[in-house]
């Protein structure tokens, strides 16, 4: 599974944001990392997820095939950790 924490330029709050991305996994009992980058990548970095902000999460459901969500508060792990528990399910549907 590749996670993408993704933000305009994607060093600041895309970096914050897979840090607690990476918290979530530890906290659900896998060995998992994040990426994060800029947005201009994200458009086209193989992945399974997006995680991003709400304002550029509906123009990655435009043009990503792959789940995006929404993130309002990147230093909340239980906001993350909801997030990634759907992921997971949606993953692990889609790949049995």
């Amino acid at each position: 599974m590749k996670i993408v924490a993704v933000c305009g330029f994607g060093v600041g709050s895309s970096l914050l944001l897979k840090m607690t991305i990476d918290k979530a996994f530890k906290l659900l009992g896998y060995d998992l990392e994040a990426e994060n980058t800029d947005l201009t990548t994200a458009r086209s970095i193989a992945c399974d997820a997006i995680f991003t902000s709400v304002d550029m999460a509906e123009e990655f459901r435009e043009i990503r095939k792959v789940p995006v969500y929404a993130i309002k508060s990147y230093m909340s792990v239980d906001e993350v950790k909801r997030a990634l528990e759907d992921f997971i399910r949606v993953y692990k549907e889609q790949h049995s």
